[in-house]
């Protein structure tokens, strides 16, 4: 049997336990207390949140994306390809530590991506990179936590509030779309994008890009 090794831990601002980089073989593992929260082998419904949301704005010529959480790298990698050319992408991750994985042991699954000239880092907060940002964006994909029910941390609750999306809406060109991943299925959410006054798509995927492993949602919300 691989045993598990910890290679390395970082603190989650505002949260109440550390986040713990594990390896096993070639297979990385971030984990939070018990859970994990990603998989180097479960890139599925990462990618596809990218690839979803590029289609909705396909017409776009140059688009700007801004990317909530870089995790493993699997939604930049994708957002590079599926966006097109032409597109400028903002990354905001609120632990430093993971961009230092990013570029550390973890280098070999970003795969060069953060040297893109075409991608920017932001270390910090991307709720509050959208309040400053009025009709900054043509695509905002959130992957922050588990979904609108926070887990990592209570701070990341407000992106998902009446006010928190008010603010995703203003922070979008007309006709730009929100892109938010969860572990699972969320109504209220879904009605909340709708007071919103959002246009709202659920897609259900898979975590693993092979068609299996659990269902994740994905919510696809266009501005009217």
């Amino acid at each position: 049997m691989i045993p598990r090794e910890l290679i390395a831990t970082a603190e989650v601002p505002g949260g109440d336990e550390p986040l713990r980089l594990i390896r096993r073989g070639s297979e990385y593992s971030i984990m939070l207390g018990a859970n994990e929260l990603m998989n180097s082998r479960l890139s599925g419904s990462e990618e596809a949140m990218s690839t979803l949301a590029a289609a909705r704005i396909a017409g776009v010529s140059a688009p700007r994306v801004l990317i909530g959480g870089l995790g493993m790298g699997f939604t930049l990698r994708t957002a590079l390809q599926a966006f097109g050319a032409r597109a400028s992408i903002e990354v905001a991750e609120l632990v430093p530590e993971i961009v230092d994985w990013a570029r550390g042991p973890m280098a070999h699954l970003h795969a060069g991506t953060l040297e893109n000239p075409r991608v920017s880092i932001h270390v910090g907060d991307v709720g509050g990179l959208i309040r400053s940002s009025a009709g900054r964006f043509d695509a905002i994909l959130l992957d922050v936590d588990n979904g609108p029910d926070g887990l990592s941390r209570e701070g990341n609750d407000a992106l998902y509030t009446a006010q928190g999306l008010q603010q995703a809406r203003a922070a979008l060109r007309p006709g730009g779309v929100l892109a938010v991943w969860s572990s699972g299925p969320d109504p209220r959410f879904t009605s909340g994008l709708r007071k919103a006054s959002f246009a709202v798509e659920e897609e259900i995927v898979r975590a693993r890009r092979t068609g299996g492993g659990a269902r994740h949602t994905i919510w696809l919300a266009q501005r009217r």
